[in-house]
């Protein structure tokens, strides 16, 4: 068992895990920590030892400017060297490692028995077969490739295949709307789209293909040079027959097929589309595949080359094309998931992202390849078809690591107990959460009946733009608070600002940043280097700006308090509330929108709004309705407000800027309202209380 809690607060890990980890003590922590700031060459280049290179840098390992005052920021690690990401995921494990009959991943669909399992030769195999495809149909080295699939093992396949051919993956989730797909389609000018044709999500049927149609229609109309979408039969697997007669589930890769062939499943009663079809620019994935050679030379790429472009929400409204390279991304990572996971090779991980956001890209694809890990690809939801759902999974794969962000602890936390204890769950060593802080209620609660007080909780705090985890605990090294992020991890070297931009010593409060680059942070905005000056670097000259607010208490531990512009964290997905408030005014009877967050039970944040009316519109349900499915549409379902207030007027300052910080306690019915000399109209604040939704808090 792990040691009780000391009076201090702190947890730590049971004696049996720290005899096996790779950072087994505070002091050891601290050791390499010192070194990885102090010697940042030679520290990874330790790490970069263990991958293969085609190439050695010819220049120095590190280079970079983080002050705007003195010229372009800039970030390289490693130039001149050539590498491929995907050789070294996949042809290094199989052919140096004899990795090629370790499973790779456990594919979980959405209904339980529907299930699947592929190994590292198999992928390999699939990989190089979809890179020969992508190249037959004319996409090369720094073209990019659009993907809009659901968590299906096609969707590691595609990404792979794209850096295995040196071309830029943009992965969208497939939660997001047409638009929303069609912008980052155009923003990057992608070549060609990767999508499937339909899939459930918990009871819920999604009609991918026919969003994707919505969405290629609109970039149509804006002169696109998208010509081709390639399409993988997902729900329509059932209807394929597979030549060799192992399983008829899916075209392009065999199931486990024992329960489907024994007893009819939930997902083959189920109600399969039509798929829309266009045979000018459709293209079945298993028809390409059928003749595509297993063998493929990968293009070998600058350690600085482009790898891929993930789309965060700005804090403009527009979407920020994120730009990370092949060499730093691969380190930073393989280091990342080896050290915080404290991975060995007989795990099994389960990390419950989609792959459409920066964990999935980087702790479900390619910090778990990296390290020839084994994984579980979860299609479905942690509630369906029951709340235990997640809990048998585990017992199922005899998970070891398990990782997952708050907003789905706190919806578990609600059913009680009795669904967790059902399962046994006594493979579990290592815990984590991801996406947002964690509240000390929830944390104790996954420590201790999840957990059952044997598993550290690994806080991790990162972002889109870091690449991985930048300030967190390591399981067997760190005493750890609830709630807390604890320490940096290595390379990463974190201060705390006042407004004025100057450093606070020990226990403060104030804006996150970091002072000098690790491997794994952005280089740019795609098509923008100006918004990434501007976004990251330009309010502080010299450092990289979080955007969040942090504190660090007395035993020099970090606690993130949330974000400071104007951005909400909604389940653990980042929303600006420029974007929701332009989707708001999109419709005819809306003149102005404000958004502010709000808290929420379940998912930390939610969405309060307030509306102001076209003279002679009136406010009423139907509205409600009408501007929600607006922002379902615009943005997609995450973004769907909880609240609508109808504000005749919004609180301004005399030059007429909206004051959200008085918006926000007027959403928590916070009469505490500071300094209100600057509101131009003061009665407009009263009538917004006396007319407030009636929240949950």
């Amino acid at each position: 068992m792990a040691l009780p809690p000391e009076r201090d607060g702190l947890f730590r890990a049971p004696q049996s895990l720290v005899l096996e980890a790779h950072v087994p003590s505070l002091a050891t922590y601290r050791e390499r920590y010192r070194r990885s700031v102090e010697e940042p060459d030679e520290f990874w280049d330790d790490i970069a030892k263990e991958f293969y290179w085609r190439n050695q840098h010819s220049g120095p390992f590190l280079k970079y400017n983080f002050d705007v005052t003195k010229g372009k920021i800039f970030i390289e690690w490693m130039k001149g060297a050539t590498t491929n990401i995907c050789y070294n995921l996949l042809d290094r494990n199989v052919n140096e490692k004899k990795l090629g009959d370790k499973i790779a991943f456990y594919w979980e669909g959405n209904e339980p028995g529907d299930s699947m399992k592929i190994s590292y030769s198999e992928l390999l195999h699939k990989v190089c077969q979809f890179a020969n495809v992508l190249r037959e149909q004319g996409v090369k080295k720094g073209d990019r490739v659009s993907i809009y699939m659901p968590m299906i093992i096609e969707l590691v396949v595609a990404m792979l295949a794209c850096a295995r051919i040196g071309a830029l993956h943009s992965i969208v989730f497939a939660g997001f709307s047409a638009d929303s797909l069609c912008e980052r389609i155009l923003d990057s000018n992608c070549s060609l789209l990767i999508t499937a044709d339909a899939f459930y999500r918990g009871d819920k049927l999604i009609n991918l293909k026919q969003i994707a149609d919505e969405a290629l229609e609109k970039c149509k109309d804006k002169d696109s040079p998208l010509k081709n979408c390639i399409v993988v039969k997902h729900l329509g697997r059932e209807e394929e027959l597979v030549s060799d007669g192992i399983c008829s589930k899916s075209p392009p890769l065999k199931r486990l097929c024992q329960d489907v062939q024994e007893k009819e499943t939930e997902s083959s009663k189920r109600f399969h589309p039509k798929t829309p079809w266009n045979s000018h620019v459709d293209l079945w994935w298993h028809e390409l595949m059928k003749n595509a050679s297993k063998e493929c030379e990968p293009e070998w790429c600058d350690a600085e080359d482009e790898l891929f472009i993930l789309y965060t929400s700005g804090s403009t409204g527009k979407p920020k094309g994120v730009v990370h390279t092949v060499g730093g991304y691969m380190i930073f990572t393989a280091a990342t998931f080896k050290y915080v996971f404290d991975h060995h090779p007989e795990d099994i991980y389960w990390c419950t992202a989609d792959i459409g956001w920066i964990t999935g890209h980087s702790y479900l694809t390619y910090g778990p390849l990296a390290n020839g890990a084994t994984s579980v690809l979860f299609e479905g939801l942690p509630i369906y078809p029951d709340v235990s759902r997640m809990w048998s999974i585990i017992d199922k794969y005899q998970v070891t690591k398990f990782y997952t962000a708050p907003t789905a602890i706190r919806l578990l936390m609600k059913y009680g107990n009795e669904p967790v204890k059902k399962y046994s769950r006594k493979s579990l060593k290592v815990l984590g959460t991801v996406g947002e802080p964690i509240n000390p209620e929830a944390w104790l609660w996954y420590y201790q009946v999840v957990g059952e007080e044997r598993c550290p909780i690994v806080d991790t705090f990162w972002q889109t733009e870091t690449g991985g985890h930048v300030l967190t605990p390591l399981p067997a090294a760190t005493p750890m608070k609830p709630g807390s992020a604890t320490f940096p991890f290595f390379g990463v070297v974190p201060a705390i600002l006042d407004e004025s931009g100057e450093e606070l010593e020990g226990e403060a409060e104030g804006y996150l940043v970091f002072k000098q680059p690790w491997p794994g942070i952005m280089r740019t905005v795609y098509g923008n280097h100006q918004r990434f000056e501007t976004t990251y670097f330009k309010k502080f000259p010299g450092y990289y700006v979080t955007g969040d607010g942090c504190k660090r208490d007395k035993d020099g531990y970090y606690w993130i308090t949330g974000r400071i512009d104007d951005m909400l964290n909604v389940s653990g997905h980042l929303l600006s509330t420029a974007e929701v408030e332009s989707a708001l005014v999109e419709h005819s009877s809306v003149s102005e929108a404000a958004v502010v967050s709000h808290p929420h039970p379940v998912k930390g944040e939610c969405l309060y709004c307030f509306v102001t009316l076209r003279d002679g519109q009136k406010f009423t349900t139907a509205l409600m309705d009408e501007l929600r499915k607006q922002v379902r549409e615009k943005i997609g379902p995450i973004a769907t407000p909880d609240y609508i207030q109808h504000a005749p007027g919004l609180p301004k300052t005399r030059s007429g800027k909206i004051m959200r910080r008085i918006l926000r306690k007027i959403a928590k019915n916070d009469q505490d309202l500071g300094d209100t000399s600057t509101v131009a109209d003061p009665a407009v604040i009263n009538h917004l209380f006396s007319n407030r939704c009636d929240t949950v808090l």
